[in-house]
């Protein structure tokens, strides 16, 4: 792998590792509620209270709200790498107080702090990505932030199962410093420096990227490739090869230094619903994405460690990190192949599985039959079903199906529509599980995996290996390709 590639690798890590500490953020709750409430445990001047609890789990998710919607604005005013190392200081603040405080009120503070940073890591990666990658290996970094997640699940249950508090404090602080020194390396993004008129620094920056001389045509042709993308016009007529007086331009520009005319441009807000291949874009993200929540991973992490401790007591933190590798593993596999096996062929033969998996455990639970082994292993079938395509794919979608001017805004707008319906979702389930049962629930579930893969065959385009410009023709003349 050349230095190009690995600095693209160190983006996807880099801001995967703001999810990695958002995993073990989610997580950590699990285990710490209970040494919280005690009267002899807890290291808070006074036990936790019930509604302080429920807080504590749910004020990240607040948090997160609140770091989409700044995020676009820190990482456009600042750069992709500054903008990352400001999102990032939220979590050591988090993790500070926590080791130091003995307040409930300040620890909550904390969590608020945190689901700040996790909502904007996920905003920011997905952008950093598109902006960088090259498109053999661009569904593959992609994912990295998800499978990064899953290992920030898995590490925060391997903490609290043999570590003792101060221990794991001192560890979610030291992944925290990781993370601000991993993003406060990365080298800013091309498209951030071309955006501000520093065009030196943005040819420099895309040399290293592709690892590469400042005067290779590589450069010159990403160069005229993103001042395309960056002029609406072009966006909304059809671009499937390099126009040669662009490029000559750009070869001009980088011998003489002279200024480029400046275009006038169109608003990312109007951009993003005139034009046909943004607009199409949104709606297949939206969809996917929307489909994923009602897909009921977070429901049935719930009620799994319900399952898990009527079924056997005393090995109930095995089976949850048991869980937690399969989460991983799922997204390895996603990862290592998803720029060999495509985006469609994932979302389809995952989103199968899980209807199979979700509609049999809605047999056995409506039944009252079959052994309670056989309803784990089809909770870990399930797990591991939408790790493989459905619970990462619409986040490689996300990463590659708009152009940069509304890239930014696009993002912004669809997290934040995925933390509101995971709320929902949240919020609504203990009502539907009393209204049609838990079998009940999970045959929804069911229906809505057939319904996104129904949806992934005749609308989502294949995107594997194709630039940008190949990704909006696709989705201007609506074929599957």
């Amino acid at each position: 792998m050349n230095r190009g590639r690995l600095r693209q690798v160190h983006v996807a890590v880099a801001g995967g590792f703001g999810s990695l500490i958002m995993g073990s953020v989610n997580v950590w709750p699990s285990y710490t509620s209970e040494y919280y409430s005690s009267n002899t445990t807890t290291p808070l001047s006074a036990p936790m209270t019930k509604g302080e609890e429920a807080l504590l789990g749910s004020l990240p998710s607040l948090g997160a709200m609140i770091g989409t919607a700044i995020a676009g604005f820190l990482i456009n005013r600042f750069g992709r790498r500054n903008g990352g190392v400001i999102l990032s200081l939220p979590y050591v603040l988090t993790w500070a107080i926590i080791g130091v405080s003995t307040s409930m009120k300040l620890i909550l503070a904390s969590r608020f702090f945190a689901g700040i940073a996790g909502g904007g890591f996920l905003v920011l990666t997905p952008i950093f990505i598109s902006e960088v990658a090259e498109d053999s290996i661009r569904g593959g970094l992609a994912s990295v932030a998800v499978l990064l997640y899953c290992l920030g699940t898995f590490i925060s249950y391997m903490a609290g199962w043999f570590l003792t508090y101060k221990y794991i404090i001192w560890i979610q602080l030291l992944l925290s410093a990781m993370g601000t020194l991993l993003i406060f390396l990365v080298v800013e993004s091309p498209v951030y420096l071309l955006k501000n008129n520093r065009d030196e620094e943005a040819r420099e920056s895309m040399a290293k990227f592709r690892g590469v001389e400042v005067t290779s045509p590589v450069v010159i042709k990403e160069m005229t490739r993103i001042r395309n993308q960056l002029m609406p016009a072009v966006e909304m007529i059809s671009i499937t090869d390099t126009d040669p007086k662009a490029e000559e331009a750009e070869k001009q520009k980088l011998n003489l230094e002279e200024a480029m005319p400046e275009v006038q441009k169109m608003s990312a807000i109007k951009l993003l619903f005139v034009s046909p291949s943004s607009r199409r874009g949104f709606v297949v993200v939206s969809t996917v994405i929307s489909m994923q929540v009602f897909m009921g991973i977070v429901p049935v992490q719930v009620y799994s460690k319900t399952v898990f401790t009527e079924t056997d007591p005393a090995h109930t933190d095995l089976y949850s990190v048991i869980f937690s590798i399969l989460q991983f593993f799922g997204t390895l596999v996603t990862t290592l192949i998803a720029d060999k096996a495509g985006r469609k062929i994932l979302l389809i033969s995952s989103s199968f599985l899980v209807c199979i998996s979700m509609a049999g455990l809605g047999v056995l639970l409506q039944m009252n039959s079959g052994p309670a082994w056989l309803i784990i292993c089809l909770i870990m079938v399930y797990c591991f079903s939408f790790m493989t395509g459905a619970g990462s794919m619409p986040y490689v979608l996300l990463a590659e199906m708009f152009i940069t001017e509304v890239q930014s805004l696009a993002s912004m707008i669809i997290i934040e529509w995925v933390w509101f319906l995971n709320f929902l979702i949240i919020a609504i389930f203990p009502f539907l599980v009393s209204l049609l049962g838990i079998y009940g629930v999970f045959y929804i579930f069911s229906i809505v995996s057939l319904l996104n893969a129904i949806f992934s065959i005749f609308f989502v385009p294949e995107t594997k290996g194709l630039s940008n410009e190949q990704i909006q023709d696709v989705l201007r003349s609506r074929k599957k390709h």
